[in-house]
């Protein structure tokens, strides 16, 4: 693993473990967060961390990396991640672009796919 995409899988350990002290340590103080391509989700590392809180609190949270490419300072990983969805638990498809500066996520996009919720 390179000095680039390192940041990125150690917050994705931290977010399969639902440690949001170990997730925070990989996101820059004034990082920004969107929905893919520009809606902003959330401005600074207390904000992502807020977002985040509730989501670790979800029982069949993981992302499963499928692939992983990096380009310069871009990561872009391709994940199926599970959620508990107000309608049930299911999964859907993610691409995660994540640009790296010293060491850490200054910037995300996420871009997201239909729900697949789990059969009855």
């Amino acid at each position: 693993m390179n000095e680039i995409e390192h940041p990125v899988q150690m917050q994705l350990d931290a977010y399969n473990r639902r440690d949001i002290d170990d997730f925070m340590r990989w996101w820059a103080p004034d990082c920004r967060y969107f929905a893919f391509p520009d809606t902003l989700l959330a401005d600074g590392a207390a904000a992502i961390r807020a977002r985040h809180v509730e989501r670790f609190a979800e029982p069949a949270l993981h992302g499963r990396l499928l692939h992983r490419s990096v380009v310069g300072t871009l990561v872009v990983d391709h994940e199926t991640v599970r959620r508990t969805f107000p309608e049930g638990p299911g999964e859907l498809d993610v691409l995660c672009f994540y640009e790296i500066e010293n060491g850490l996520i200054a910037r995300a996009w996420f871009r997201t796919g239909e729900r697949r919720l789990d059969g009855p």
